[in-house]
């Protein structure tokens, strides 16, 4: 009995704490630009020290493999140079969504690889492959979207809060197990599992592309050309699954979610370019 009381008082703070905590959640500025709501409340659940000691562990594994395999673009390749300047540009307006962007040690690498994949983890480590790149034939507005849909994920802190709801998951299984008779040990995952295989929510990316297309629109890059950057990404992947499949937006879905929110932002890419009246 004593373990099942444990168990449930686990379960009771995983699920209180974060309803302690939603009053003191700040709420980002929605003056101007995209309209979100408030960040995940369970990411409390998780420490953000940990996790990007973590994330930065599991960067440094994989650039470390790159170099070793001659991948990892060198410091004066243009690509790299290219991806860098863009990313460099963004980074600027980053403290809006998250403050604590503001004190991340940024790195940004290119990978040679056909993959058609970016990423930004925890903490601000971003790579981008150059398969999307290449394969896209993508131009800066459209690097300057997926990049800085990228770095929305670790503004949102997504990782984090998933993370959080897998504790929940495990530590609920954990009490069934207690419950049944069966061995617990060894069920309660790590606090953030691996990163560079999680996988976000339809909701999260929705946000993430929101966010990454004011970040380009307030850096000078067209927020519209995310229009044509996801005609073409359909197009690349053909016989994709089907929305409800996936934890991603279906590509028409996320072209529409472009199309009704660009108005948001417009006027910050006419200001950022000097255009604006």
């Amino acid at each position: 009995m004593k373990h099942v009381r444990a168990c449930a008082a686990i379960v009771v703070l995983a699920l209180t704490v974060p309803l302690a905590l939603q009053a003191r959640e700040p709420e980002p500025d929605e003056k101007e630009g995209v309209h979100l709501g408030r960040m995940s409340i369970l990411r409390s659940l998780v420490s953000e020290d940990r996790l990007e000691a973590q994330a930065g562990l599991q960067y440094d594994a994989l650039t470390r493999k790159a170099y070793q395999e001659s991948a990892l673009l060198k410091e004066d390749h243009p690509t790299l140079q290219r991806v860098r300047k863009i990313a460099n540009e963004l980074l600027p307006h980053a403290g809006k969504f998250n403050e604590r962007a503001k004190t991340w040690k940024w790195e940004i690498n290119v990978i040679n690889s056909p993959t058609v994949n970016a990423f930004c983890m925890p903490g601000g480590k971003i790579v981008v492959f150059t398969g999307i790149i290449d394969k896209l034939e993508m131009t800066d507005d459209e690097i300057a979207l997926v990049v800085g849909h990228e770095i929305a994920h670790a503004l949102r802190e997504h990782s984090r809060a998933r993370a959080a709801k897998g504790n929940i998951i495990n530590v609920l299984s954990i009490g069934a197990a207690v419950l049944t008779g069966s061995n617990a040990v060894g069920q309660l995952a790590s606090v953030s599992g691996d990163l560079l295989g999680r996988k976000f929510s339809r909701n999260d990316e929705t946000e993430a592309d929101l966010v990454g297309m004011e970040l380009a629109a307030r850096s000078g890059y067209d927020p519209r050309s995310g229009i044509h950057l996801w005609e073409k990404m359909s197009a690349v992947s053909k016989g994709a699954p089907p929305q409800w499949l996936s934890t991603h937006p279906s590509n028409v879905n996320r072209i529409e979610t472009f199309k009704r929110n660009v108005k948001d932002v417009i006027h910050l890419y006419e200001k950022a370019k000097g255009t604006a009246q």
